[in-house]
């Protein structure tokens, strides 16, 4: 049986982690409709393609990459050692998660400063239906 390409198995990845946001999500007594709640909040980062591609990338990239949801939650769990609850963090930060997870399922990669539809994960859009097939 051939391997996937790295693409498919990066999004399949990318599903698993979605579905592990959902179910520590449910598991921590939070409604799983909290993470749609959260949804689009973190694609506010597209804003940034108004001063540009080369800003766009580096503010979609800096949102939708998993360091910054990973340090959060971190820091609400180490909040939650010392006794100290601070439970919209974590939440915060799963939901974070989980948006990245959803993006990169469907095939929406880190942005180049060539412009939106190019991604590391391949080209999406226009882009995608100008390749040749």
């Amino acid at each position: 049986m051939p391997f996937p390409s790295p693409v498919a198995a990066q999004r399949v990845e990318a599903l698993a982690v979605a579905a592990l946001a959902v179910v520590v999500t449910v598991a921590a007594g939070y409604p799983w409709w909290s993470l749609l709640a959260l949804f689009l909040v973190f694609d506010l980062s597209m804003l940034g393609y108004l001063r540009g591609p080369r800003v766009g990338a580096r503010c979609y990239n800096l949102a939708h990459s998993y360091t910054l949801p990973a340090a959060l939650g971190a820091v609400a769990v180490a909040a939650a050692g010392f006794g100290d609850r601070i439970d919209w963090l974590g939440v915060l930060a799963v939901a974070w998660v989980f948006h990245i997870a959803v993006d990169r399922a469907l095939g929406y990669g880190l942005k180049t400063a060539e412009g939106f539809e190019h991604t590391h994960l391949g080209p999406i859009g226009r882009s995608r239906s100008e390749r040749p097939r």
